[in-house]
């Protein structure tokens, strides 16, 4: 879920309290992660169990603490590839299948792996959204 309009002052802290109180998950426990995006004064939240998140992005667009803050909700949309940084130079391509095809890892079936060498990163490709990690 991307939350939009987060102001450079908010803290990390306050939107995880925000994020709990409205999802009634936990970050220390490992229910979703935040990051933000200051640049473009955004935040991806990222839910790590069984979450609709288009109720949880409905009951933030309606949250009178989200809506003092103007901060707003929706939804990304499945993908199939994802951009993984800091990658060491030299790092084959069966290295990062086999890492994201780990369970650990991300337990996807990787269709394909293109690396980026100048920017330490690569694209991996799923075979399906729903084993991104």
């Amino acid at each position: 879920v991307v939350l939009q309009n987060v102001q450079e002052t908010m803290k990390d802290c306050m939107l995880i309290l925000l994020v709990e109180n409205i999802s009634g998950l936990s970050a220390d426990d490992g229910d979703f992660t935040v990051e933000i995006i200051p640049e473009i004064r955004s935040a991806v939240v990222t839910f790590t169990g069984n979450i609709v998140a288009e109720e949880f992005a409905e009951k933030l667009n309606q949250n009178h603490r989200a809506r003092q803050q103007s901060i707003t909700a929706w939804c990304l949309e499945p993908t199939k590839s994802i951009r993984a940084e800091n990658i060491p130079p030299n790092t084959s391509n069966d290295f990062i299948t086999f890492y994201f095809e780990n369970k650990k890892n991300g337990n996807a079936q990787v269709v394909d792996v293109q690396q980026l060498p100048n920017e330490d990163a690569a694209i991996i490709t799923f075979s399906n959204h729903k084993g991104n990690a």
